[in-house]
């Protein structure tokens, strides 16, 4: 029986387990077979507060998870792969062969960018292709760039990118935008962004970094290379919730609906980082829900005695 175990293994999860060990708690974190999170495929890290000259997003999570080891987490670099949510003490299946209990759980899953699901794509990610903006963005002062979408996320992308970007193509593969009439508005009267209509990406240019991409237009079936030195992907986000379907609440687009902090609809059970925002997506906020769930389980199990 464990006081608390984890699920996921990114900036939440890992300050999820520092706190609850410095608590002596002594959580069980299951890491998954791909641990550390969405940082492990980042390279500079230049905004997280502590790091002057910047880190390397998978040293970051290596320290963060020393750190946790250090006050005495345990760990199991494994898939969970089923869980019960419906009775107490937790059950929590790991790689379909082993269960463990569990007083308390969280949940720090995060949630997976969207991908336009290209070779090129997955290897030049971190090199050139990105999904975040407000992370890579001061990388490509000068340079052209390149959004693929057409919601809200894309224009949002597009119009904090040219802060930094010589200019920004917004690559659209219809000739309107889903986005939010306010935030079309917004894109189109910026005179560093312009549209590439009915346009899809066929392939990242580049063999170390992005030197620009491929296209070919939907209605005319030809094809054109556009130079960039940037790619940003903003073709919205999954949440990874798939496990707890049925037995948690969710909102319509998957995202663990919280309260009160951290808790969940299920008592003793709480969720941190970006399987439950979906609006900062953030290195940082993901540590600080880490921080609430773990003060959170914490003191709902002294309250259980």
């Amino acid at each position: 029986m464990h006081n608390v175990v984890i699920i996921g293994s990114g900036p939440a999860g890992l300050t999820a387990a520092i706190y609850t060990a410095r608590a002596n708690l002594s959580p069980l974190m299951i890491e998954g077979s791909q641990a550390g999170g969405q940082l492990t495929l980042t390279t500079d890290v230049e905004n997280f507060p502590g790091f002057p000259q910047g880190i390397m997003g998978p040293q970051l999570i290596q320290d963060m998870r020393a750190q946790a080891e250090r006050f005495g987490t345990a760990f199991q670099t494994a898939d969970v792969t089923k869980v019960d949510l419906n009775r107490r003490p937790f059950a929590v299946t790991i790689n379909d062969e082993e269960t463990v209990q569990a007083r308390s759980l969280i949940i720090s899953t995060g949630a997976s960018a969207n991908l336009l699901g290209l070779d090129s794509e997955s290897r030049l990610l971190g090199h050139g292709v990105s999904t975040c903006a407000t992370c890579d963005g001061f990388f490509f002062r000068g340079q052209p760039i390149v959004v693929i979408g057409g919601g809200d996320s894309a224009m949002e992308e597009a119009t904090f990118l040219t802060k930094f970007a010589s200019h920004v193509t917004i690559v659209h593969r219809r000739d309107k935008l889903r986005a939010s009439k306010i935030m079309q508005d917004k894109a189109m009267k910026n005179d560093k962004i312009s549209f590439r209509w009915n346009s899809v990406v066929e392939e990242v240019l580049g063999d170390d970094v992005v030197t620009g991409i491929r296209l070919r237009d939907a209605v005319a079936n030809d094809t054109a290379m556009l130079d960039c030195k940037g790619v940003f992907v903003a073709i919205g986000h999954t949440p990874n919730t798939q496990l707890f379907r049925g037995q948690i609440d969710t909102d319509a687009n998957g995202y663990i609906q919280t309260t009160h902090g951290t808790a969940t609809n299920v008592p003793g059970v709480f969720a941190a980082g970006d399987v439950q925002d979906p609006h900062y997506r953030q290195a940082i906020t993901a540590a600080g829900t880490g921080c609430m769930a773990a003060m959170d389980a914490e003191r709902f199990l002294e309250a259980e005695g």
